[in-house]
């Protein structure tokens, strides 16, 4: 496998609840797609939606994992993202400690 496969990527998602963050940050790890999520509890989303001010409380999940699984972790998330058009956001860290991008890799099967 290439280093570039083995690259560590992030995902990252808003919801609405957080069982809902729980319930895809399961189902990622164990599918192997990501070797770790974050879940960050009670922030604040402000946007406009029709028009209208809106602000509404959101989770934001950030999802670990690496270029070889991030077309198959962004489909999963998807799939199981309560919302119509869920926020899916790819980062690529500009630097990464080579123990934890070791061990992200093996845990999703590099």
């Amino acid at each position: 496998m290439s280093g570039s496969e083995n690259k560590t990527v992030l995902i990252y998602t808003t919801l609405e609840q957080v069982d809902d963050a729980k319930r895809i940050g399961r189902a990622l790890v164990e599918s192997k797609r990501a070797a770790c999520v974050n879940i960050f509890p009670a922030t604040v989303a402000i946007y406009e939606w029709q028009g209208e001010m809106q602000e509404a409380g959101e989770v934001v999940m950030l999802i670990k994992t690496r270029k070889a699984c991030l077309a198959e972790a962004l489909a999963q998330t998807k799939q199981l993202h309560p919302y119509d058009t869920p926020a899916l956001l790819v980062i690529e860290p500009s630097q990464v400690d080579d123990d934890f991008a070791a061990w992200i890799a093996g845990q999703t099967g590099a």
